[in-house]
């Protein structure tokens, strides 16, 4: 109980201050324009069709066979990893709503900083759900069907990122998101290079590619925020971290398994794909780069700066024991790969 009251308090603090973090948000606009370059301009942006298959070819039958040819050698688990990260990235639309909450674009065409910002980072993390969707498409080693409706169901049930419309919760929240799925992205590239699908390695390493450039634009500003206001970001921070990250396609439901999204969660983590401890990397990167421990701050501020400072090495000591407790996880079976087990 206490621990509820807890996160309850916590909550109705950040909404009591969500005016004054607005103030702050909009003070760093000139940082936010001076970083619009992190958006590639149209002309220099890849798109999909530049990693498929050319359909339009005359030899277009040869190309998809090679095509699925080497996808042949990505594994079940890699293909239900893969699968979890391209259902998580079709769901934008959800996100761009709730970066709306950051952003406040009430017309939708705002010339605004951030407003231009939000629109440039909705298209071009929108080419990463098409091009992971193509692939696994073009590949047929999963059951699309299935597939699409795990996306329909995941834009469906939306999505909160327990910031309770905090701008600076949002964007710690964002900065981390952006850093895991750079990692995520990066591994099953790695992986899929391993296998035997080079196809599949450059996809991943292209989209992780943006994520890069997106974590750093999230990472700065939030950076920004702790220039102007250091106690605040700092207890946003911690507030966000108290709940745990929420995981942006935990409301994953295929009509069939209640428990989806757990159950693709330990296979990224046996996989080695998105684990207990790159969780900890991410927290312990965020603090160096936040430059956490040197913010000069007292009274809660100081006590939450003590616990973030420790936060990473929390999460190291529980990840070996995570690790032992999923290997004896059963196999499960996964609607996307025609109900084999993994």
């Amino acid at each position: 109980m206490s621990d509820v009251m807890e996160r309850t308090d916590l909550a109705d603090r950040r909404r009591d201050t969500v005016p004054e973090h607005q103030e702050v948000i909009r003070a760093i606009e000139p940082a936010v324009a001076d970083h619009l370059s992190l958006l590639l301009p149209l002309d220099r942006a890849w798109q999909p069709t530049d990693y498929l298959p050319d359909l339009e070819a005359a030899s277009w039958r040869d190309e998809v066979d090679r095509f699925r040819t080497a996808a042949e050698t990505v594994s079940d688990e890699l293909l239900v990893v893969l699968v979890g990260d391209m259902v998580t990235e079709e769901a934008l639309p959800s996100y761009s709503v709730a970066l709306n909450g950051l952003v406040r674009d009430g017309e939708g065409t705002s010339l605004a900083p951030w407003a231009r910002w939000l629109r440039g980072w909705t298209a071009e993390e929108n080419r990463h759900g098409d091009l992971l969707n193509a692939y696994l498409r073009l590949t047929g080693r999963v059951h699309m069907r299935a597939v699409e409706r795990t996306i329909h169901g995941l834009v469906a049930s939306g999505f909160n990122p327990q910031s309770q419309a905090d701008p600076y919760s949002l964007l710690v929240y964002t900065a981390f998101q952006e850093r895991a799925t750079r990692l995520s992205h990066g591994n099953v590239g790695r992986i899929a290079a391993r296998h035997g699908d080079p196809n599949l390695a450059r996809i991943c390493g292209v989209i992780a590619g943006d994520e890069a450039r997106h974590e750093a634009f999230y990472t700065r500003m939030m950076a920004e925020v702790l220039e102007h206001d250091p106690a605040g970001g700092i207890l946003a921070f911690r507030s966000m971290l108290r709940g745990r990250i929420a995981m942006p396609g935990r409301f994953m439901d295929d009509g069939r398994d209640p428990d989806l999204f757990d159950h693709f969660a330990i296979v990224a983590q046996r996989t080695h794909v998105y684990t207990v401890r790159d969780y900890a990397s991410i927290i312990e990167h965020l603090v160096t780069a936040w430059d956490i421990a040197g913010r000069a701050v007292t009274g809660e501020a100081a006590r939450a700066q003590h616990e973030l400072c420790r936060q990473a090495e929390r999460y190291e000591r529980l990840a070996e024991r995570t690790a032992a407790a999923l290997a004896k996880q059963p196999p499960r079976a996964f609607s996307w790969i025609r109900d084999r087990k993994v």
